[in-house]
């Protein structure tokens, strides 16, 4: 066997307000840092495009596609383009021109179905958990992605921190803000209460699109999917949001360098007990643990808004792996996913990813087993913006919230989410 040569790309530098616009004349074509394009490898490698963006999800697909190339003698290109993931993939999509294998991320029939080959005939799909079919797989049978793993969305904590401070896990958003002020005033300033990475833009959007379960579908009195789905809500109803973040901002409850702190900073942060919650999860738990052995990291569900209404988890699937259609490298493209697919290899990303495979019988050793029994009663619920906004809104919720913490109003807020939902709405129609 030759020896294993993997490319890969470095995640993005600067991820700020243009990233809804595609990115700026710095960088290279697609966004990579080095210039490089996410497709159109060289001849005979097989190209790939992932999501992952922590040290540990990469380093767990990393490790795994060298073994990949040592047993097959396939070389492959890999790509882990970070925040700038979907404006790369829309110029890859415009020019019909995308990686052999790339990453859904949870769009893989809406924003990506018409680029994705067929993997209904492969061995995986036998073994695919129940839950996911609905989510990969239409009435036609068609499958558009592996998904590598399922997420559960909520908010993780420092347990020492809590416990110091003696904090109960909140259950509902006023107990969070709670939860927030105690930290804040017993910390004496040592400790942001929340840290948000907001200098990457996503983060920002993550923590909006969790928050809009409960404010909209969950509770049963304030249940506004159809008119978000039929294109009628009134959008004054989203400016208790932004209302609660500038709170969470002037009230020093956030972390003062919200605008400029970047994810890869989160596990440091934690793990010098810097932060108290962060809405993020993935490998930062035993990253955490890896820098400081003697801080852990729970996790709980995203808190309920509504009175008398439930925590939910926040999920679907997390990494997924499609084909692309026009790919002349199908059948590497095939044996790539179904090595991933093999269970000692799905239950090595389920643990580097620490998140739940959704291949049947794999049943994980993740950092957040023990949370997750904990809240096994609690409902799992479709990321918010994949079933009820249209295509392109997590970057809008990203930037009107960067916007916002930059010294913007709630009305503002609420009237560009309003303007650019109907906006994409359009765009939706018209293809």
């Amino acid at each position: 066997m030759k020896n294993s040569v993997v490319k890969f790309v470095g995640s993005i530098g600067m991820i700020t307000l243009l990233a809804a616009c595609g990115g700026n004349g710095d960088e290279g074509a697609n966004g990579n840092e080095d210039g490089g394009e996410i497709s159109g490898g060289e001849e005979g490698k097989l190209t790939v495009a992932l999501t992952a963006s922590s040290e540990g999800e990469r380093d767990t697909f990393e490790e795994l596609i060298g073994e990949f190339e040592e047993e097959n003698d396939i070389e492959v290109e890999a790509s882990f383009p970070g925040g700038g993931y979907e404006d790369q993939m829309r110029v890859q999509m415009a020019a019909n021109d995308l990686p052999d294998v790339f990453d859904t991320h949870g769009w893989s029939q809406l924003r990506y179905g018409e680029y994705t080959h067929d993997q209904q005939d492969m061995d995986w799909v036998g073994n695919m958990k129940p839950e996911m079919e609905d989510i990969v797989k239409d009435e036609d049978g068609k499958v558009y992605t592996y998904p590598v793993n399922m997420a559960q969305d909520g908010v993780i904590y420092n347990e020492n921190i809590l416990e110091e401070y003696d904090i109960d896990v909140p259950q509902t958003w006023d107990e969070f803000v709670s939860a927030l002020e105690t930290v804040r005033d017993e910390a004496d300033g040592q400790v942001a209460p929340l840290w948000i990475a907001g200098g990457d833009g996503y983060p920002l959007g993550q923590m909006v699109d969790q928050m809009m379960t409960p404010m909209y579908e969950t509770d049963e009195e304030n249940d506004y999917t159809e008119e978000l789905l039929d294109g009628s809500f009134d959008w004054s109803r989203y400016e208790w949001l932004p209302e609660q973040l500038l709170m969470l901002q002037e009230n020093e409850l956030l972390n003062q360098d919200v605008l400029t702190a970047k994810y890869a900073q989160a596990p440091e942060i934690m793990a010098g007990e810097q932060a108290a919650f962060m809405f993020a999860g993935g490998s930062i738990g035993p990253d955490t643990t890896a820098l400081n052995e003697d801080v852990e990291v729970g996790i709980m569900p995203t808190p309920s808004v509504h009175e008398g209404d439930e925590p939910v988890w926040v999920g679907g699937e997390r990494f997924a792996l499609a084909i692309f259609e026009e790919s002349e490298m199908k059948e590497e493209a095939e044996q790539f996913i179904e090595f991933m697919a093999e269970p000692d290899h799905a239950e090595r990303i389920a643990e580097g990813t620490n998140l739940a495979s959704a291949i049947e019988g794999v049943e994980a050793d993740t950092y957040f087993s023990e949370d997750l029994e904990r809240y096994s009663d609690t409902e799992i619920v479709s990321y918010f913006d994949r079933v009820y906004l249209p295509s392109g809104m997590w970057d809008v919720m990203s930037t009107t919230t960067e916007e916002l913490l930059a010294g913007g109003t709630p009305e503002e807020a609420a009237d560009t989410m309003e303007s650019e939902y109907e906006r994409l709405r359009d765009e939706s129609d018209e293809e």
